[in-house]
């Protein structure tokens, strides 16, 4: 069985994933949890910008830094 690669989480892209997004909704979530999302290049900074509007981005690492944490 072969392993999938991680692809980016903009709609309709299915291009591999480069960047990690960590967020976190404060209506939703501890103040500790991050939720991600994984972005290509090219969709780096729009999903940033989506969720940085919001409130909601706390983090950007390359995938190949990304290191989650548990809960």
């Amino acid at each position: 069985m072969s392993e999938e690669k991680p692809i980016c989480s903009a709609k309709g892209c299915r291009v591999d994933a480069v960047w990690v997004l960590a967020w976190n909704n404060p209506k939703l979530h501890t103040p500790e949890r991050r939720k991600t999302w994984l972005a290509c290049d090219e969709h780096r900074e729009h999903l940033s910008q989506f969720l940085g509007v919001r409130g909601f981005l706390k983090d950007v690492v390359p995938l190949s830094e990304w290191e989650p944490t548990e809960g």
